[in-house]
């Protein structure tokens, strides 16, 4: 019996979630000991946060160039770009998962207005979102990587990839304002 990517994507999907939303809370909750990521100079450490805002940034790009490929008609631009920002936001996670097991969250040092009715509503939003976009994520690449691209066309992937990329989007904005406002502004 031949097992086939392309006729479990709903299954791929659920199980690649999980896993990564595991290593998500297990770092944020503490569960991952640093014990078992290795250590970095402080310099490397403390650098992370300002090399994810660049990755963040160029994804808002490569998702907007690979929407405007599509709207055009060229799929290999938009699968380039797409795959590219995969791979943005991949590095992305695993440099925030390494300074988080490292070093924990990071505290917020402006005001406690600005705290409560700008930065937390602002980074809830951002998580919530980012959360949200990992199955719908891995669905819509799961479809583009597994069917040809007259296949595609069938599938669900225009519709939920609207909404994936939409919420990817705005998430990755989210993300890089919580790192104005930690890191530049206050």
């Amino acid at each position: 019996m031949e097992l086939r990517a392309r006729d479990h994507v709903l299954e791929l999907t659920t199980a690649l979630t999980v896993v990564s939303l595991a290593a998500v809370f297990g770092a944020v909750l503490g569960a991952i000991p640093a014990s078992i990521v290795p250590d970095a100079p402080a310099t490397l450490v403390e650098a992370i946060p300002h090399v994810n805002a660049a990755l963040s940034t160029t994804a808002i790009v490569t998702i907007l160039l690979g929407v405007r490929f599509i709207r055009r008609g060229d799929v290999n631009r938009h699968r380039a770009m797409m795959i590219t920002t995969l791979g943005l936001f991949v590095a992305f996670l695993a440099l925030y998962l390494y300074r988080l097991i490292l070093v924990g969250t990071a505290e917020f040092p402006g005001p406690e207005t600005v705290y409560q009715f700008v930065y937390l509503p602002t980074l809830a939003i951002h998580i919530l979102l980012a959360i949200v976009c990992v199955p719908l994520v891995y669905y819509v690449l799961l479809l583009g990587v597994t069917r040809p691209v007259s296949e595609i066309y069938d599938s669900a992937h225009k519709r939920v990839g609207r909404i994936a990329a939409s919420l990817w989007l705005i998430s990755f904005f989210l993300g890089d304002v919580v790192y104005v406002m930690l890191y530049v502004v206050y």
